[in-house]
């Protein structure tokens, strides 16, 4: 006897069948993929900031070549380094801005525009408008910062630091070195002018960095008819012997390096072999040339005894923070010697 299923049971079992027979349809249609190129969406957002990568401070003052140094009071550039914005699409720099509090007091937020701009010798593609640091600035190290931002939000930052320097640069000592006879200035002798700090060599010689670069030497002859009126001095003039460079002169402590009915000069680096000058530190060596003579020179001699050279420096030099320099004369440490 064959026994039947409820009918509760009987039509459970026809929906398990249903769901069943349908479960590999509803998988294929899932699984399957329906591709239309001209529909495609990319999502591309820009999340790189643009990267700062070099900031400098610089004196404003005209033809300085040394960077990172300002003094109270002292007119100074910002300057900066701005990477592309490589964001994907790149939405482009919003702006640079720079925050030297430290150094002028509300500073927060100043501007840096594009160029092509150098401090120090290195090339900068943005720079603030000439700023002035506080009146009253203490000495030392101070923090500064330099941030760009693109037009998508993203920002990025460098810090740096400057010096500040109130301190007047002064002449400290002054010696000379003999490449051959004794007392006889002549090619390779040098003179060498030692300072309290090292100054911006830029305030010598426009453009100049310190590296050795040509210039003439002069003895000035201070006599008259044969008689030593005065000492002999030294002075340097540019490679084109037309102008005097701002050193002051060198008072070689005698009168018998030069001599002369007429006074007159004598020329070392006008022709042959230049003289040349130097910055390392805070010593500014010069050394001597060619010595080149025409028939109206005084006559190149040498010293007879023993001298005290003195060094009177003049203002126009200044400091890598643009102190100008002191005039007051400095004279020569040790023994008194003969020169050259």
């Amino acid at each position: 006897m064959r026994r039947r299923l409820p009918a509760l049971a009987t039509a459970g079992l026809a929906v398990l069948a249903l769901v069943a027979g349908g479960i590999p349809t509803a998988l294929a249609a899932f699984g399957s993929r329906a591709e239309n190129g001209g529909n495609s969406v990319t999502a591309a957002n820009d999340f790189r900031p643009p990267l700062v990568s070099a900031v400098a401070i610089q004196k404003s003052t005209a033809g300085s070549t040394v960077a990172g140094f300002v003094k109270q009071g002292g007119g100074y550039f910002v300057y900066a380094n701005v990477g592309a914005d490589t964001g994907n699409p790149a939405s482009g720099i919003a702006g640079v801005q720079a925050n030297v509090a430290t150094v002028t007091t509300g500073s927060t937020a100043v501007p840096l525009v594009a160029g092509s701009f150098s401090a120090g010798g290195v090339a900068y593609g943005y720079r603030s408008a000439a700023l002035t640091a506080d009146a009253v600035l203490a000495e030392g190290a101070k923090a500064f910062t330099v941030s760009a931002a693109d037009n998508a939000g993203n920002a990025s930052s460098l810090g740096g630091s400057v010096t500040v320097d109130n301190t007047t640069p002064k002449a400290s000592d002054v010696q000379t070195t003999n490449a051959g006879t004794s007392g006889l200035a002549e090619q390779g002798d040098s003179l060498l002018l030692t300072l309290s700090e090292p100054i911006d060599p830029g305030s010598v010689l426009t453009g100049w960095t310190g590296a050795a670069t040509s210039v003439v030497v002069r003895i000035v002859d201070n006599g008259l008819l044969g008689l030593p009126l005065g000492n002999d001095v030294v002075q340097v003039f540019d490679a084109t012997n037309a102008t005097v460079l701002p050193l002051g002169s060198i008072d070689l402590g005698r009168g018998d390096y030069a001599s002369g009915l007429l006074g007159g000069n004598l020329r070392f680096g006008a022709t042959g072999t230049p003289s040349t000058m130097s910055l390392s530190g805070n010593v500014l060596t010069v050394v001597l040339g060619t010595y080149g003579s025409t028939g109206l020179d005084p006559v190149r001699g040498t010293a007879a005894g023993n001298g005290t050279s003195t060094w009177t420096p003049t203002a126009t030099p200044y400091d890598r923070a643009a102190n100008a320099m002191a005039t007051t004369a400095a004279t020569e440490t040790g023994a008194a010697d003969k020169e050259f």
